[in-house]
């Protein structure tokens, strides 16, 4: 939508200059998140964004993002097909605000070498790493489902009976008629016959379009059987709509899953499917997760006092303990001792890379740059 380049570091450190053009950016287009990638003078632009936001009215949040492989992508042939008006430093700043938008769609277009996936990656044999992750992707996007009407060609070439060819042609359709309004316009599109149609449609979501059922991951042939157990339980579409579908499990299962299933003329497990998609329809698995933390402000090592609690992500894993980011320009250590309340045997058997954890302050030694931390209960650290 905008572009611009700041130099609010060394050595050229416009502070001022750079302030206005960011401020003017949040303003004209109401940013509410801006994300600023780890690498280079990466804590530097924190500081900068973090001591800006004080001088604005609006609220705005700032989050650290991983940009493993981000240069990787925005050299790439898809990058310059996706954005053949940027150069790659601008790609690589979409690259970056994208993952935080939505890390899976923006991580599949690099290939698994380049994201950083763990410290044997490159020992591994890379035509095996990319089918292991590949499966791995491919269960992701079927199981969350995605939108038709704003996935890359990328993306929809994950989706059971979709191919590159035909992801390719679902955009291009897609750039040449507008939004899809249904799941049934699939068929229009060249390349995709009934057999592919069948196998596809249950993941494509399509939000906001006539059939609510389209936006839900009921496939096209069970719709008869959902239209029919919604007016059994004295439902209508508008409230799959309105999300007034929260005690239809309980209903179903005081009638009888079997006797349900029986009157419907379909399985079980699929009455299940049926009304887990139908209690909350356009669900996404990942609401399930605690959000990133997003913030405002920058502490320095010298803010930091014993007992203090804290909110940080994981940035790296090792055998004696695990370090964690909480907002100062020096990483914690939690102590192997210090991750939990029980005996651990590894790190890895209690956190892992990006998680989200609350903390508190053991000791801090501003001289020496060293915070340590603790995620063991108040009574028994």
């Amino acid at each position: 939508m905008d572009t611009a380049v700041i130099y609010p570091v060394k050595p050229r450190e416009e502070t001022e200059k750079s302030k206005a053009i960011v401020k003017r950016l949040i303003t004209k287009h109401r940013v509410d998140v801006i994300a600023i990638g780890n690498g280079t003078a990466s804590k530097e632009s924190e500081i900068f964004i973090a001591n800006l936001l004080k001088e604005i009215p609006e609220d705005v949040k700032y989050i650290v993002v991983s940009e493993a492989g981000a240069s990787i992508y925005s050299a790439s042939k898809l990058a310059a097909e996706e954005f053949p008006e940027f150069d790659v430093m601008q790609r690589s700043a979409v690259s970056i605000a994208r993952r935080l938008q939505d890390p899976l769609a923006e991580l599949i277009k690099i290939d698994p070498k380049g994201i950083g996936v763990g410290q044997y990656q490159h020992d591994m044999k890379q035509a095996r790493l990319d089918e292991a992750l590949g499966g791995v992707v491919e269960d992701c996007v079927n199981a969350v489902g995605v939108d038709i009407n704003t996935a890359s060609y990328s993306l929809l070439s994950y989706i059971s009976g979709i191919n590159i060819t035909s992801a390719k042609n679902i955009v291009k359709y897609r750039e040449e008629n507008g939004e899809f309004s249904n799941r049934a316009q699939l068929l229009k599109v060249p390349r995709i016959g009934a057999k592919a149609y069948e196998q596809a449609a249950g993941f494509l979501r399509v939000p906001g379009g006539k059939e609510i059922f389209d936006n839900t991951g009921v496939h096209p042939e069970s719709y008869e059987a959902a239209a029919e157990l919604l007016s059994m339980f004295g439902y209508t579409r508008s409230d799959v709509a309105a999300g007034n579908l929260k005690d239809l499990g309980s209903k179903v299962q005081s009638a009888g899953f079997a006797a349900v299933a029986g009157k419907l003329g379909i399985g079980e497990p699929t009455l299940k499917d049926i009304v887990t998609e139908l209690e909350k329809p356009g669900r996404d698995i990942r609401d399930t997760l605690p959000p990133p933390v997003l913030r405002d402000d920058i502490l320095s090592l010298e803010d930091l006092k014993p007992d203090m609690e804290l909110t940080g992500t994981v940035r790296n894993v090792i055998d004696f303990g695990a370090f964690v980011d909480i907002g100062v320009h020096q990483d914690g250590l939690v102590h192997i001792s210090q991750l939990s309340d029980k005996f651990v045997k590894h790190p890895s058997d209690v956190v892992k890379v990006g998680d989200t954890v609350k903390v508190r302050v053991l000791s801090v030694d501003v001289a020496k740059k060293r915070i340590s931390l603790t995620m063991r209960s108040k009574s028994k650290a």
